[in-house]
């Protein structure tokens, strides 16, 4: 099985960039997209063969999920249960007969860190969830999780120490969630190599490769021994943030 997640930083931005294209080229069985900017019936976009499902925030041109599937879902559920949390059309869950699919959008702790207390509030929310899934059936979470791990994970870790995405408390936070039962699949796969997910559009950053790694697939443990592989598509380009991957057998 293959799945694909990427932050489209606005689909109808994404589309007039080659979305359908790279859709159809990538052949995913799940397909997952992050940072939608959308509200209903903006944009009619279906694909032969998959089911779609969609969360968008109730403010407009911002936030949003939507999920692609060639599987139809035993459930669809619609962000966490936490009204704080669900207005922002962040997380779409689909039960599968021997897994859960979560895809999100984490909320970035923003300039000057003015939301970083409202995130570690939601960490927190969003971790009890994912344990709570995977009380029942093991988890496959993608997305933009907004942190980049490990100093390995950012190009300049010393210069955006304190900057959202890279503070200790949201590194710790991802630290917590993989000590409860949870792999960072591409790290787990490639522990040494340094590659990419987002790039800034500012100091032609992506030229220049000065990226972070972002955007994740997190397994439950027990879905190890069947990972294939876990792949970042730098290569591929419409977006701010590039496409990673997931295979399992």
């Amino acid at each position: 099985m293959r799945f694909i997640s990427w932050n489209v930083n606005g689909l109808r931005a994404c589309e007039g960039k080659g979305f359908s294209d790279i859709f159809r080229q990538l052949d995913a069985d799940f397909f997952c997209l992050q940072e939608t900017k959308m509200q209903q019936g903006q944009l009619n976009l279906e694909f032969e063969g998959y089911e779609s499902y969609w969360n968008y925030a109730e403010k407009k041109g911002y936030s949003g999920t939507a999920i692609f599937t060639r599987q139809k879902p035993l459930s669809v559920s619609y962000g966490i249960g936490i009204e704080e949390h669900d207005r922002e059309g962040r997380v779409i869950t689909l039960e599968m007969d021997d897994f859960y699919l979560v895809t999100c959008y984490t909320p970035n702790s923003q300039d000057g860190l003015k939301r970083l207390d409202y995130r570690m509030t939601w960490e927190r929310d969003f971790l009890a969830y994912l344990k709570r899934l995977d009380a029942g059936k093991p988890v496959i979470l993608c997305g933009d999780l907004n942190v980049a791990h490990e100093e390995i994970d950012i190009k300049n870790p010393k210069t955006n120490r304190r900057n959202a995405g890279f503070t200790d408390e949201e590194r710790k936070k991802f630290s917590t969630l993989l000590d409860n039962g949870f792999t960072d699949t591409f790290r787990f796969k490639y522990p040494e190599e340094v590659k990419y997910s987002w790039w800034s559009y500012r100091f032609q950053a992506r030229q220049k490769n000065a990226g972070w790694r972002i955007d994740y697939f997190v397994i439950s443990n027990r879905l190890r021994e069947r990972l294939v592989d876990a792949r970042i598509h730098t290569d591929i380009l419409g977006s701010d943030h590039c496409p990673v991957e997931l295979e399992l057998r």
